[in-house]
C-alpha cells in the first residue's frame, strides 16, 4: 500500500478503541483524519447537539495533534468531499466505523462505488454497537423484534473484551489537505447564546466522558437499580451524549463496569443494570437497521391510521415547560436548560404528549431532536415509539402514565420539582405535586397565583387518559 490512508470520523470521536483508526494506523502509511459536517445528505443536528459537536471536535482535534496528527474539517455532501480529499492527496485507502442511520448506510455505499472504481479501497469497521446487527438473529432466522431475548442473545454472543489502547502516534502526511476553520461552522449560539446552561452541565471529548463515568461507578453504581428512577439525584451515568458522539465506546463502559463489579462484589447488581441498558442501545440500532423508516412511520403498521389531534397551543405548553403539571414541567425546562432529561421524567413526559394531550409522537421525537445532547436517531425513535404504543415491544397504549403519582413516588419531597419549578418552592412536600389542589389561601402564602406565576393544568388526568382510552378503543373497532 502506498499514499495515506483516509480516517472519516463520523461518530467515533475518540481515539481509544476505535477500530478504523487503529487499523490505519497499522498500516504503517500516514493518516488523514477527517470529519465532515453534512447537513445535505443525512439528518441535520439539532441545536444542542451541535454545541456539543463544537466542544468534540475541539476536544479531538487535540488528542489528534497531541500524538503527531490532525483533524480535517470539511463541509458538504460526504461523498463530494471524501472523493475530493481522495483524490487530491492520493489516498489508497478509506476506513470509517459503520453506522445505521438510513442515510449513514447509504453513504457508506455510495463511497465503496465512488472510491474503488478508482484505485480507493473502502474498510467499514465495527465499535459503534456492542453487537453485529447483521450477526443478531432469532432461531428462525429473522430479525428480533422483543427486547428480551436479543438482549440474551447478545450476552451470549458477545462476551466481554478488552478495548483497545489509543495510539501513541497518528503519522499526519506532510502535506496536509486544507480544512475549514471551526468557527466558521458556527456550530455556537450566539444571538442570542442559550447555552449556559450546557456549559454548566457537561463536559463534552473523551476525557470528558470517562470522568463521567468513573463518577458513576464510584458514587452511585451500587444504587443504580433502585436510584436511577429517582430525577432528584444523580443515580444515573449521564453518558448517552459521550456515548452518542463516539466519544467513549460501548465496550470501554462496558469493561469498566466489569472491573468495577470484579473488585466491589456490591456493584455488580447495578453493573449487569447498566449493560442492560447498553444493550438496549444495541436494540435501537438494531431496529433501526432492519426497519429504516423508524424515525418516521410506526412500527407498527396499523398505527399509521390512528386519530391524533393538531394542537399546536398545547405542543406549544409542553415544549415550553408550561402544562401546569409539575413533574412535565420539570422535566421539559431540563431538557431545555441541560439539553438533557432523567429517563424515568423522558417517558412521563412522553406519554403526557402522547397520550393527555393526542399529539402525535413524531413530534416528540423532532422536539427532542433539536433540544437533546444525546440527540440519537435511533434511541430517540425507538423510545418515543415504545411509549406511543407503536414500536417493537412496546408498553400497550393503554398503559398512560400518571404524571401525579410518578411525582409522589419518584420525587416524594419534591427535590427535583424544585430545582425546576422555584416558584413552587414555597409549596410542602405533599402540596407541591398538585398545586391546582391547593386551597387558595395557601397558594396566596406561597406566592402562587394559579395562571399567572404558574400555568393551571392544561387538561386533566382523568379526561386526558379517558380521552385516549376512547379514542384507542374507537380505533380498535373501526380497524377490525
Amino acid at each position: 500500500m502506498s499514499g495515506p490512508v483516509i480516517t472519516l470520523f463520523r461518530r467515533d470521536l475518540r481515539l481509544a478503541d476505535n477500530p478504523a483508526l487503529a487499523a490505519a494506523v497499522a498500516t504503517g502509511q500516514p493518516v488523514i483524519c477527517l470529519f465532515v459536517l453534512d447537513d445535505e445528505t443525512a439528518r441535520p443536528f439539532g441545536g444542542a447537539s451541535r454545541w456539543w459537536l463544537h466542544h468534540s471536535l475541539v476536544d479531538l482535534d487535540r488528542a489528534l495533534r497531541a500524538c503527531g496528527g490532525a483533524l480535517i474539517l470539511r463541509r458538504g455532501a460526504t461523498v463530494d468531499v471524501v472523493a475530493d480529499v481522495a483524490r487530491t492527496t492520493g489516498t489508497t485507502a478509506l476506513y470509517l466505523a459503520r453506522r445505521y442511520e438510513p442515510w449513514a448506510a447509504d453513504q457508506e455505499n455510495a463511497l465503496k462505488s465512488r472510491l474503488e472504481p478508482e484505485g480507493v479501497s473502502v474498510r467499514r469497521f465495527g465499535g459503534t454497537l456492542l453487537s453485529d446487527p447483521d450477526a443478531m438473529r432469532t432461531g428462525q432466522g429473522g430479525p428480533f423484534k422483543v427486547f428480551t431475548p436479543f438482549y440474551r442473545a447478545v450476552l451470549k454472543a458477545v462476551p466481554p473484551t478488552q478495548p483497545v489502547l489509543a495510539p501513541t502516534t497518528v503519522p499526519a502526511p506532510a502535506d496536509l489537505p486544507d480544512g475549514d476553520d471551526l468557527d466558521t461552522w458556527a456550530l455556537l449560539p450566539r444571538t442570542p447564546d442559550w447555552a449556559g446552561g450546557l456549559c454548566e452541565t457537561w463536559t463534552p471529548g473523551a476525557a470528558g466522558a470517562h470522568d463521567r463515568l468513573d463518577s458513576f461507578v464510584d458514587a452511585a453504581l451500587n444504587t443504580y437499580e433502585t436510584g436511577r428512577d429517582v430525577p432528584g439525584i444523580d443515580g444515573t451515568s449521564a453518558l448517552s451524549p459521550h456515548l452518542h458522539f463516539g466519544e467513549i465506546s460501548p465496550r470501554q463502559a462496558r469493561a469498566r463496569l466489569c472491573f468495577a463489579a470484579d473488585r466491589q462484589p456490591e456493584t455488580a447488581t447495578g453493573a449487569a443494570a447498566v449493560e442492560r441498558q447498553l444493550v438496549w442501545r444495541d436494540f435501537a440500532h438494531y431496529l433501526l437497521h432492519h426497519w429504516p423508516t423508524l424515525p418516521d412511520t410506526p412500527f407498527r403498521p396499523e398505527y399509521a391510521s390512528f386519530p391524533w389531534y393538531d394542537d399546536p397551543v398545547a405542543l406549544k405548553a409542553w415544549q415550553r415547560g408550561h402544562t401546569g403539571f409539575p413533574l412535565v414541567d420539570a422535566g421539559m425546562r431540563q431538557l431545555w436548560h441541560t439539553g438533557w432529561m432523567h429517563n424515568r421524567v423522558r417517558m412521563v413526559v412522553a406519554s403526557f404528549l402522547v397520550k393527555h394531550l393526542m399529539i402525535p409522537w413524531q413530534a416528540g421525537e423532532a422536539w427532542f431532536w433539536d433540544t437533546l445532547v444525546d440527540a440519537d436517531l435511533a434511541n430517540n425513535a425507538a423510545n418515543w415509539q415504545w411509549v406511543a404504543g407503536c414500536g417493537a415491544d412496546a408498553a400497550p397504549y393503554f398503559r398512560v402514565f400518571n404524571p401525579i403519582l410518578q411525582s409522589q413516588k419518584f420525587d416524594p419531597r419534591g427535590v427535583y420539582l424544585r430545582r425546576w419549578l422555584p416558584e413552587l418552592a414555597a409549596l410542602s412536600d405533599k402540596q407541591i405535586h398538585r398545586p391546582w389542589a391547593v386551597p387558595p389561601l395557601e397558594l396566596a402564602e406561597a406566592g402562587i397565583t394559579l395562571g399567572k406565576t404558574y400555568p393551571e393544568p392544561i387538561v386533566t388526568h382523568e379526561a386526558g387518559r379517558a380521552r385516549a382510552l376512547a379514542a384507542f378503543q374507537a380505533w380498535r373497532e373501526g380497524a377490525s
